[in-house]
């Protein structure tokens, strides 16, 4: 099966789902078994899908608790490129940029992620 954009889309709106309900089996279901995940590019990857699903619940925001907008930049050959403006709510409250490198495999499932993400001013 060939790749399209369509499947980025779905891919980011399952990301999503999983980081407002934080359920183990949604964010189980975005990665293969061996993915990397880079929660930062200077840092070394969290590596395996149960070891990403930890990892997320250390650190997970609360449902509702953030506003999330993007738009796909590229996609070709199974690799995306999304930006994305995270808007938490919380006092004070916070706004990030976001780019994201996303390497899906032909099931749409991410081998490799990857983010920058900034603080506004």
């Amino acid at each position: 099966m060939a790749l399209k954009e369509r499947h980025l889309d779905r891919w980011v709106t399952a990301y999503r789902r999983a980081w407002e309900s934080n359920d183990p089996e949604h964010i189980a279901a975005l990665w293969t078994e061996d993915a990397a995940f880079h929660r930062r590019p200077d840092e070394e990857p969290v590596v395996g899908r149960d070891a990403i699903v930890a990892a997320w619940l250390e650190v997970a925001d609360a449902p509702g608790e953030t506003l999330f907008e993007y738009e796909v930049l590229g996609f070709g050959d199974g690799v995306g490129f999304v930006r994305g403006w995270t808007t938490y709510r919380t006092e004070p409250p916070g706004e990030f940029s976001n780019l994201w490198v996303i390497r899906l495999d032909r099931t749409g499932r991410a081998y490799e992620f990857t983010e920058w993400w900034m603080e506004k001013p």
